[in-house]
C-alpha cells in the first residue's frame, strides 16, 4: 500500500469526507482530489503538508506508511475535523495568502471583500443564494471551460473588458459569446416565454436526469466490483493489510468486464 492509499484508507475509517478535509486544509474540494490522485505527498505546498501531518500525526510522508490504525488513533483523528468544524480557527476568516504573487493577494481581498459587503447589505437569501452558486460555479470551472467564457462576458458586457480582448481561446470565446448575446438579446426584448420553452426545459432536466443516472450507475458498478473483489480474494472488508490487493482486483475486475 502507498502512501495515498494509506491516507484514503485513513479518511475511509474516521468518514472524514473530502469536503471536510478541504475545509481543515483551507483548499478547495478539487485541490484536494488533486493531492489525493498525485503519487508524491511533496508536491503540496509546505504549509497544507503540514496541516495534514497534523492531522495525521505524523512529522512527514514517510511516517505516514508506519501509521497503526488502532481505534484510539482512529478517534483521534477524527476528533480533531470534529473539534475544527464546532471551533473554526482564523483560517475560516482569513485565508492564509502566503505563497501568492501581490496582485493574486490583491484579487483574492478583493473578492472577500465584495462578497462580505452583498451578505452584509442584503439581509435576504438572495445575496447568499447567490453566492452559493457561485462558488458551484468556481468549483465547476476546472471540467467546464465554458464557463470561463461565461465570465468574460460578463466583464465585457459591464465594460471591465474590451470586447476584443480574448484571454482564453480566441475561436472559442468568439463564438460563446456571440451565442450568448443572441440569448441575452432575445431574453431582453421579450421575445422568449415560459410556455415557449416549456419543451426545451424539459428536454435539458431529462438530460441532467439521464447524467445523474450514469453517475449512480458508475457508483453501483464500482461497488458491485468491490463485493466480487472481496469474494474472489475470500475477504469480508478491506482492510489496511489487504487494500492494495483489493484496489488490484477491483481493476482487474472492471477490465475484465470490459473485455
Amino acid at each position: 500500500m502507498n502512501t495515498i492509499d494509506k491516507i484514503n484508507l485513513i479518511l475511509k475509517k474516521t468518514n472524514i469526507s473530502k469536503v471536510n478535509l478541504a475545509k481543515y486544509l483551507g483548499v478547495s474540494r478539487q485541490m484536494v482530489y488533486n493531492y489525493l490522485d498525485s503519487d508524491d505527498l511533496n508536491k503540496m505546498p509546505a504549509e497544507k503538508s503540514n496541516l495534514l501531518f497534523n492531522l495525521l500525526e505524523v512529522n512527514n510522508c514517510n511516517e505516514i506508511q508506519n501509521i497503526e490504525l488502532t481505534d484510539e488513533y482512529l478517534q483521534n483523528v477524527s476528533n480533531k475535523i470534529f473539534n475544527y468544524k464546532k471551533n473554526p480557527t482564523k483560517r475560516d476568516e482569513i485565508i492564509e495568502l502566503t505563497g501568492l504573487k501581490k496582485e493574486e493577494q490583491e484579487l483574492i481581498s478583493d473578492i472577500v471583500f465584495i462578497l462580505k459587503e452583498m451578505l452584509n447589505e442584503d439581509k435576504t437569501k438572495d445575496s447568499y443564494n447567490a453566492i452559493k452558486y457561485y462558488y458551484n460555479f468556481l468549483q465547476a470551472i476546472p471540467t467546464m471551460k465554458e464557463l470561463k467564457y461565461i465570465l468574460g462576458y460578463v466583464a465585457k458586457t459591464t465594460g471591465n473588458i474590451k470586447p476584443n480582448v480574448y484571454d482564453f481561446n480566441e475561436e472559442q470565446q468568439f463564438i460563446f459569446e456571440s451565442i450568448m448575446y443572441s440569448a441575452m438579446t432575445l431574453y431582453a426584448n421579450g421575445g422568449a416565454s415560459r410556455s415557449k420553452l416549456a419543451e426545451s426545459h424539459r428536454r435539458w432536466e431529462a438530460d441532467l436526469d439521464r447524467k445523474n443516472e450514469e453517475k449512480l450507475s458508475r457508483t453501483q458498478e464500482l461497488n458491485t466490483a468491490k463485493v466480487q473483489a472481496l469474494r474472489e480474494l475470500g475477504y469480508d472488508e478491506i482492510n489496511e493489510k489487504n487494500a492494495s490487493e483489493v484496489f488490484d482486483k477491483i481493476a482487474e475486475i472492471q477490465a475484465r468486464n470490459l473485455s
